[in-house]
């Protein structure tokens, strides 16, 4: 697998690129066993693995959360901040809970989504099937309001391309106003343009544009910088198999 790496650190943030695959911290799904950002962190910044605050995986004893403030699913790249001193996660903390910090993704999508610009406001609960799932479209248990907006890079042309699948994809840039598991995902979902190789939210449709994981990547982030309190704003590089599928989007415009 990847390794993650590095885009800038300074005593308070650091700041990196996660591949797609590497769960982030032991309490996520898939064993304690598994590699994880967090333990990534800890081998080479051991003055962090103690910095947050606890928690309990599933089975097991408390452990440390090692500066990681938010987190990705497993199979999303992209960028993430790690709080390097306890004052910094505080700060970062309350910063992601009062939405003062931005997350800006890039997404590929089934089907041709014709609106430049979109608005996706509607709550999510648990969904009826799989325990891990959320839903917009049919949720049950607590409801938690969720807004995503969005904007349309470029999309396919399937009937100039009847033949072609890739033509059947959309490339969105995607900004989530909340915070709620999976909420990119369950709000394109609901949309009917769910993320191209999407297990959970398209199951059994066709990998398109080349993609063997959730074709979902955390582009940007901007923060008030804790020491400085300086307006920041951080990009995570395209990983290959995204350059790769917005040349192939390209031919089948």
């Amino acid at each position: 697998m990847q390794e993650p790496s590095i885009l800038y650190q300074d005593p308070s943030i650091i700041i990196v690129n996660k591949p797609s695959g590497l769960l982030v911290h032991a309490a996520s799904r898939g064993g304690e066993n598994a590699p994880t950002l967090a333990g990534w962190i800890a081998e080479r910044f051991p003055h962090v693995a103690e910095v947050g605050e606890l928690v309990k995986p599933s089975e097991g004893e408390e452990i440390a959360r090692g500066g990681i403030v938010h987190r990705l699913d497993r199979d999303t790249s992209g960028i993430m901040v790690i709080a390097a001193t306890q004052k910094a996660f505080d700060k970062l903390k309350r910063q992601f809970a009062e939405r003062e910090a931005h997350k800006t993704y890039r997404a590929f999508v089934y089907g041709i989504v014709n609106d430049d610009r979109g608005v996706i406001d509607k709550p999510i609960g648990r969904g009826r099937g799989s325990g891990s799932s959320r839903s917009s479209r049919d949720p049950h248990g607590t409801l938690r309001d969720a807004r995503t907006t969005f904007r349309t890079i470029s999309r396919g042309s399937d009937r100039a391309n009847p033949e072609n699948l890739d033509a059947r994809a959309s490339y969105l840039e995607v900004f989530p106003e909340t915070g709620r598991t999976h909420q990119i995902r369950v709000h394109l979902s609901f949309i009917h343009h769910p993320v191209i190789h999407d297990p959970l939210y398209a199951p059994g449709r066709p990998a398109l544009l080349g993609f063997d994981r959730l074709a979902l990547h955390a582009y940007k982030l901007a923060l008030i910088h804790p020491a400085t309190h300086e307006q920041v704003s951080f990009t995570a590089p395209l990983p290959p198999d995204f350059e790769e599928a917005e040349k192939r989007l390209l031919v089948a415009e």
